[in-house]
Formats: structure tokens, C-alpha cells, sequence
């Protein structure tokens, strides 16, 4: 299949179990719970339009476009690790929603070209076999397909009752993190995370340390 594909980076991963780790992101175009316009943004049956703060629209973005084969993409993401002899190379699929894109084929590529595989998912798509690595970020409202995994990480708080914390705590996941939701409330929803995960211990905090750096 085609891949297409918003933007290819090098950064540190910011968030979740593997923060500080240095990563290629991979951001596939498109997403199935919104649009990822504005004229949308308080549409889509995920809720997260009304705060989510990416760009996934189109093929515009650095390192993006469209790729006609698996290797193709591979290849595209192999030319920004600065040294493929050093350290262990990882990729972060994501979006949107990269398991729109993400198949057996394309995590195979990444792999001959020496990556481990990572996924950043909505979890409304069941992961495909091969990832060394799947970050579930669950939205309100539809099913949760992706019930196992590394991590999972719940943007805190949300106002939907099917979408609290102590709704995903039996599930099958190694580590549990509240990320606090981003805006003019970040200060306060990091406090409220924070003490959350305090009186809850089964959670960890999660917070954007890209952001705090200024990095991608």
C-alpha cells in the first residue's frame, strides 16, 4: 500500500515510559475520531477535538509525502537517525492515527532498517502484529479495541465518565500514566493529575518534557 505521511523527525520522545529516549517520530496523515481542521473542531466522537494540538493534515510537513512502498517509508526514516551504528535506532508511529496506515509490511521495513517500532495509538484499531512498542492514548466514546499493551496513557482530566482513570486499571497494560490535558488550565490539570496519581499509586505522571525544552 501507499503510505502518507504528515512529517518525519528527529527529536527526544517526550512522554510516557520511554521519555528522554531519542526517536525518529513518524507522523502518518489522518485520523478516524476527527478531521484535524478547525472548522471540526467540536466534531468527532472522540472528544479529542476540542484539545488536541496536532497537525496531521496533509503531506506538507518536513520529511513528509507519500511513499509507494513499505521500503520507501523505511528508507525515509533511516536518512534521519544521525548514526545507524550508534545507540539502538527507534521509530514512533503516529498521527492522527497512524494504525489507519501502519501494517505487518511497513513495521517489517522499519525493522530490516535496523528500528525498533513503536506506535502511539487511539486504540480504536486493533495493533498488528510485530511493534515492539504500544502506547495506547484512549479517547471518550468509542470502543477500546487495543486493550493490551506497554503503556497507556490517559489525558487527565476528562469530563466523560467512560473515560476516568479507574475505567482502564484491570486492563492489560504494563505501566499506567496521566498525562495532564495541555491549555490554560495546564498549571492546575498538572496538579490534579499529580495528586491523582499520589492517592491512586497505580498511575504515574506523565508530563511533555519536548515541550518544556522546546523541542519538536
Amino acid at each position: 500500500m501507499a503510505y502518507s505521511v504528515k512529517e518525519i523527525y528527529y527529536t527526544l520522545q517526550g512522554e510516557g515510559a520511554q521519555a528522554g529516549r531519542p526517536a525518529v517520530f513518524l507522523r502518518f496523515a489522518g485520523c478516524n475520531l476527527w478531521s484535524g481542521r478547525e472548522q471540526d473542531r467540536h466534531k468527532g466522537p472522540g472528544g479529542c477535538s476540542r484539545w488536541c494540538d496536532t497537525d496531521f493534515v496533509g503531506t506538507d510537513g518536513p520529511g513528509g509525502g507519500k511513499f509507494a512502498t513499505a521500503e520507501e517509508l523505511a528508507k525515509a526514516v533511516a536518512r534521519h537517525w544521525p548514526d545507524l551504528d550508534q545507540g539502538k535506532p527507534y521509530v514512533v508511529c503516529t498521527g492522527g492515527e497512524p494504525l489507519l496506515q501502519l501494517d505487518a509490511a511497513a513495521i517489517e521495513a522499519l525493522h530490516e532498517a535496523g528500528f525498533e517500532v513503536g506506535v502511539e495509538t487511539n486504540g480504536t484499531i486493533l495493533a498488528p502484529p510485530g511493534l515492539d512498542w504500544i502506547c495506547v492514548s484512549p479517547k471518550p466514546g468509542p470502543e477500546l479495541l487495543q486493550q493490551t499493551g506497554n503503556e497507556l496513557k490517559l489525558v487527565f482530566p476528562q469530563e466523560q465518565l467512560e473515560a476516568q482513570p479507574a475505567q482502564f486499571e484491570k486492563l492489560g497494560f504494563d505501566h499506567l500514566f496521566l498525562q495532564p490535558l495541555d491549555g490554560p488550565d495546564a498549571v492546575l490539570n498538572t496538579k490534579r493529575a499529580a495528586a491523582y496519581c499520589m492517592s491512586n499509586p497505580k498511575w504515574r505522571l506523565s508530563l511533555q518534557i519536548h515541550k518544556l525544552i522546546g523541542m519538536p
